[in-house]
């Protein structure tokens, strides 16, 4: 927890408010905010435990987190069926949609630069393969 007044968050604040880069990875910026995002991407809709399942090193607890966070930022939305198990659906807003070009730059940048590049790991980890990408 961090004080209102400290020099950190004010200059946090003022950085958001007027840097578009800052914000929008203050925004999709954490190690499972990305992944999430994607798989909605190349998925459409997916309920919790299709996410969950298909990102297991992922804890629930920061899991349930960063769903929240996305949804609060309005890039998904999330939609709760009245029935027994109860059954909860997740999707891009439009919003959520804009950033596809965002994460593709992202994807293949981070492709073209990461040192010791395994073409097992971004599988298993959910980037998108050639085939996904021409979508």
């Amino acid at each position: 927890m961090r004080k209102e007044s400290s020099t950190n968050l004010e200059n946090e604040l003022l950085i958001k408010a007027s840097c578009g880069t800052f914000y929008t990875l203050s925004v999709i910026g954490s190690r499972w905010k990305p992944l999430i995002l994607w798989r909605l991407l190349l998925k459409g809709c997916l309920r919790y435990s299709q996410l969950k399942n298909s990102m297991p090193n992922v804890s629930e607890r920061i899991l349930i987190l960063q769903l929240r966070e996305l949804e609060q930022d309005k890039l998904i939305s999330r939609k709760v069926y009245p029935e027994v198990p109860p059954k909860v659906e997740y999707s891009l807003t439009a919003l959520g949609l804009s950033l596809e070009p965002i994460l593709r730059s992202l994807s293949e940048w981070g492709d073209a630069n990461r040192p010791n590049r395994t073409t097992e790991s971004a599988d298993q980890i959910g980037e998108p393969n050639e085939k996904e990408l021409s979508l």
